[in-house]
């Protein structure tokens, strides 16, 4: 028992001395291990360290490089903004003066517009205070009739009869234009325009639609009044359609919009309505079919004459040709006298010559006074015919 104790106390005992031994060697083998470990991490930092250095060197050098490129790019880039910057600049000024002058000329056009309202709404005021006169509205209305005439180089007396009592007599045409085969279309500028200058005037709606019925009213009236025989009389060679002219675009279209069978009765009653653009038009047709006439005219006289002058021109070239015919004749009787008569004549002449000198008849002195330049005539001086 006392061996196995000992046993066991020798046996923990190598145990725990083994165990000891054994820790202080690895101890030492970690220190060892440390050390080379140490020693391995300092050489490789070195190197590393070295590398890194010459590395950085090469990056820096290239860096610098790459620096200098770009500071140069960037210099070339600030130069070119402060260009630009520049001319932004320069552009802002002359914006700023582009508007400082168009603010000023704005402003002068804004008191010119103002100015010339004031103007208008004063005419405006004063046409308005004429129209509200019959009288002058007739002789407004006229004077709009007679630009436009006039715009078409009409002339009173030869295209047109414009009646001097109009303002005095409401059933009188105006204007009477003259159309071919002694046919006449009469005008009236004779309006109503009362109704409608309180229409426009009126602020209140119910009384201003009242007006407007009632301006209607009046141009319908009008239409009627116009078809009497004072306007058509187709035994005064009037044509059977009468014009009623309306001095204002403004009312004309006015008319069209709020009465929209005001055309088509105006037309059963055989009365055209026209404002200033369309009597244009009117007396266009007018002058284009009067134009038409009188070539027409023209064209049957020309025809009648061109028939005259083909019948003086006939009997004229029987005369030529009977004078043609007698100066041939002529020409042929002095070709005979030419030729054959004077060979007769001379072969006569000849043989009195050769008889002559056969007799031995010397030639006869020349005549007092004869210049010798004609041939001296033959004188028979024949022995024995004293």
């Amino acid at each position: 028992m006392q061996y196995f104790i000992g046993f066991i106390i020798g046996l923990a005992l190598g145990t725990t001395i083994w165990l000891i031994v054994y820790r202080l060697q690895q101890k030492q083998s970690e220190m060892s291990f440390a050390a080379l470990s140490r020693e391995a991490l300092r050489t490789n930092s070195e190197d590393f360290l070295k590398l890194a250095n010459q590395t950085l060197a090469n990056q820096t050098q290239i860096g610098t490089g790459e620096l200098e490129t770009k500071k140069q790019l960037i210099d070339q880039t600030l130069l070119a903004i402060k260009t630009d910057l520049g001319k932004v600049e320069k552009l802002v000024g002359e914006s700023e003066t582009a508007r400082v002058k168009s603010a000023s000329e704005i402003s002068t056009s804004l008191k010119t517009v103002s100015l010339q309202t004031e103007r208008l709404q004063d005419t405006t005021n004063k046409l308005q205070a004429a129209l509200a006169n019959t009288k002058v509205r007739g002789q407004w209305g006229e004077r709009m009739a007679e630009d436009v005439l006039r715009f078409m180089g009409f002339v009173e007396g030869v295209n047109y009869a414009k009646q001097k009592t109009q303002e005095s007599v409401a059933t009188r045409p105006d204007y009477a234009f003259f159309l071919p085969q002694d046919l006449k279309l009469n005008m009236d500028v004779k309006f109503p325009l009362d109704n409608y200058l309180k229409y426009v005037n009126e602020q209140n709606e119910a009384a201003k639609d009242g007006f407007r019925v009632q301006f209607l009213k009046d141009a319908r009236q009008r239409i009627k009044e116009v078809t009497t025989r004072d306007y058509i009389n187709p035994a005064e060679h009037t044509l059977d359609y009468v014009l009623v002219f309306v001095p204002s675009e403004q009312v004309y279209c006015f008319i069209h919009e709020n009465d929209k069978d005001i055309i088509e009765e105006s037309i059963k009653n055989k009365v055209i309505l026209c404002s200033p653009l369309t009597l244009y038009a009117i007396l266009a047709v007018i002058r284009q079919q009067v134009d038409n006439f009188k070539l027409q005219s023209t064209a049957s006289q020309v025809l009648a004459l061109m028939g005259t002058f083909n019948k003086q021109w006939t009997e004229y070239k029987k005369c030529h040709e009977t004078v043609g015919n007698k100066i041939q004749q002529a020409l042929d009787e002095h070709e005979k006298l030419s030729t054959t008569r004077t060979k007769m004549l001379e072969r006569s002449l000849k043989s009195i010559e050769d008889l002559r000198k056969e007799k031995g008849i010397a030639e006869a002195p020349p005549l007092e006074g004869y210049s010798g330049d004609e041939e001296t005539p033959a004188t028979d001086i024949t022995p024995g015919n004293d």
